[in-house]
């Protein structure tokens, strides 16, 4: 009688969300060669944040929340560490569950019974109204980009307009900076 013997089945690696933090020279051009390196490798950027975190030294700082396999992810590291503006690369993800912020500004139109419910699912949502007309409001909401998306689904059916999101900020908990 014979066995046969089958190879151990592999497991499939299933694509992460990772949140990036990139030091880099706050120069011209800078921005696009780091975008440059996810579009030239058909990485996708699900958020992007910059802003200047060193006024003396010239540094800014690049948040970038993006999807991928185990591998992929540490390709985009290494290949980000390549670049000579870069000057550190933390994936915030890995270094254990960073604090996550964004803001947006939602815009819904209503009147009569819409226009309350809006107002009232806004409250719950510690959303701030900060214009308001007859027919329309634009709120304010910061929080997890799951909170927001959130309330944007809310919004939807009560008259949803527009929406601005700027993008997840993020910084990584305990004592220790970048």
């Amino acid at each position: 009688m014979s066995t046969t013997h089958y190879p151990a089945a592999t497991a499939i690696e299933r694509p992460e969300r990772h949140t990036l933090a990139v030091i880099v020279d706050n120069e011209p051009g800078v921005l696009a060669r780091v975008i440059g390196l996810f579009s030239g490798r058909g990485y996708n950027i699900e958020s992007l944040t910059v802003s200047e975190t060193e006024h003396e030294k010239h540094l800014s700082r690049i948040t970038i929340v993006t999807t991928g396999t185990p591998m992929v992810i540490e390709q985009i590291k290494n290949q980000l560490e390549r670049l000579v503006p870069v000057h550190r690369v933390t994936d915030l993800t890995a270094a254990g569950a960073p604090i996550e912020r964004e803001l947006a500004m939602v815009k819904v139109r209503g009147r009569g019974e819409s226009r309350v419910e809006a107002l009232r699912l806004a409250d719950a949502f510690r959303a701030r109204v900060i214009d308001a007309t007859i027919e329309s409001f634009i709120f304010e909401i910061t929080g997890r980009p799951e909170k927001i998306d959130g309330f944007v689904e809310l919004m939807l059916p009560l008259g949803l307009v527009e929406v601005s999101r700027t993008g997840v900020v993020a910084i990584s908990r305990g004592p220790e900076g970048m």
